[in-house]
């Protein structure tokens, strides 16, 4: 598992110092809070598995789930995972309502 956020990809190792009170500098990492999510998908009308941040987990829930965060979403800020799951929404979707595709 890769330490990046499968929705928006902004998240990722860091690196700094810790700082003792002496002010001596020794290396560390500052890892993001990348937690297994499933989530429910109406339109495919299964559960999507992904690895995500917290915070990514809080947009997604902020815009009434997966489905709604990946159409409402540009292509450009989402990554392969991402986009391989809103390319299946938009196909069960198209599937569901023909008229809307003409």
């Amino acid at each position: 598992m890769s330490r990046v956020c499968n929705i928006n990809g902004n998240k990722a190792v860091m690196s700094g110092n810790n700082v003792s009170h002496s002010n001596r500098k020794t290396r560390r990492r500052f890892l993001p809070n990348i937690q297994s999510f499933a989530l429910w998908s109406d339109a495919l009308n299964r559960v999507v598995r992904l690895y995500m941040t917290t915070s990514g987990a809080r947009t997604v829930e902020h815009n009434n789930g997966i489905d709604n965060y990946l159409l409402s979403t540009a292509n450009s800020k989402l990554t392969k995972a991402a986009l391989l799951i809103k390319k299946q929404i938009k196909s069960a979707i198209a599937k569901k309502n023909p008229e809307l595709n003409a």
